[in-house]
């Protein structure tokens, strides 16, 4: 069995206190340092875990040789500098979504990443559940036939941060964390449909966003509220595909119908899980018994469980046991397409990936 992986914590806020709670369910896993400008905090969750290395600069914590990978967990437009520091310090790095504040900070982390020879991998959690993984098998086994069409989407009916009761203002400011609905649930839904599609090119992008529902005033004004609410987009991918998106921290609707792809043999509804197809002329929808399959795939596949979180995922990364899923490119293609309904929404019409590339400039905030 290859060795326990040494983690420095980089940030242990709301979210990163869920990132070591998952760490203690990983054996292979050992939080050895922990960083975060909040140093009595940082004592805190350390002392609950045991661990004597505590630092409010980052930089001290990447200076410790057996650490073997860090993972940052920090708001939006932190990411990019801290991840590329820690992999110039020689250190693997696994980042909170979205992999940067803006495209041009995510083609930089990727960038340093290749230049380092360092591993990076962005948590999103839906690429590791089970409607992806039976999904992917459905499709790999031409169940879908040629895929041409998919929809992304994600409702909160009330759920934007802080201005709906729950979060900080951090989390609804472009200067912190440099987009809302986009940012904060699109991701995972649109991450999750690219990674299904097999990553194909990003070619053009039409979108809207929206921020219209009325919030408490005096929330309002002590938010400093300027990212959207809502967003939708309309994205003709490689391969002849064709991916509609909306995205909605809060909208009077009673619901989605959740995210879908369809093929030429089949298509799929990702939650509830459900397979369409036709069958002697007669058109069926089909459920799965998706525990059973849960419980053999485990009991029979090697390093299965090597998949059951983003971190289990990273931790066998890092010990060499299985191939990584390069959740980070798939989350730069996220960027891409989320600042191409930005631009498009700014200039009245269709952009191109490559205007998107050009015109995305760095929001990157040095700690």
């Amino acid at each position: 069995m290859p060795d326990k992986m040494k983690i420095g914590m980089i940030g242990v806020g709301q979210i990163g206190k869920h990132h070591v709670e998952n760490y203690r369910n990983i054996p292979d896993a050992e939080i050895v340092a922990i960083a975060d400008l909040n140093l009595d905090e940082a004592q805190r969750v350390a002392d609950t875990l045991g661990v004597k290395r505590v630092f409010s600069d980052f930089r001290d914590l990447l200076a410790i040789d057996e650490i073997d990978a860090v993972d940052v967990c920090l708001h939006n437009n932190f990411h990019a500098p801290v991840s590329i520091a820690a992999m110039e310090a020689g250190k693997n790095v696994y980042c909170e979504k979205p992999l940067a504040g803006s495209y041009a900070d995510a083609l930089a982390m990727l960038a340093a990443r290749d230049r380092t020879g360092r591993k990076l991998l962005m948590q999103c959690y839906n690429v590791f559940s089970m409607d992806t993984k039976a999904a992917r098998r459905l499709i790999d086994q031409g169940h879908l036939g040629d895929i041409y069409y998919a929809k992304s989407s994600g409702y909160r009916r009330r759920g934007r941060p802080f201005v709906d009761g729950y979060g900080t203002a951090s989390f609804v400011q472009k200067s912190v964390a440099a987009g809302g609905a986009l940012y904060d649930i699109g991701i995972y839904h649109i991450v999750q449909i690219l990674y299904l599609l097999g990553r194909p090119d990003v070619l053009t992008i039409s979108g809207a966003t929206h921020q219209e529902i009325a919030m408490y005033e005096d929330r309002r004004k002590t938010s400093g509220y300027d990212v959207e609410e809502l967003g939708l987009g309309f994205v003709r991918l490689g391969g002849g595909i064709s991916f509609f998106l909306e995205e909605s921290w809060a909208i009077n609707l009673g619901g989605t119908d959740g995210s879908k792809i369809a093929g030429s043999k089949g298509g799929l509804t990702l939650e509830p899980f459900t397979y369409h197809t036709t069958l002697a002329d007669l058109e069926m929808n089909g459920s799965f018994d998706l525990g059973a399959a849960d419980f053999r795939w485990h009991a029979c596949e090697p390093d299965f469980g090597a998949y059951d979180s983003p971190q289990h995922h990273w931790i066998a990364v890092l010990q060499g046991r299985v191939e990584q899923i390069d959740t980070a490119a798939l989350g730069a293609d996220m960027m891409c397409i989320a600042e191409g309904i930005y631009l498009s929404e700014k200039l009245g019409r269709e952009v191109t990936a490559d205007e998107v590339a050009a015109a995305s400039v760095s929001t990157a905030v040095t700690l």
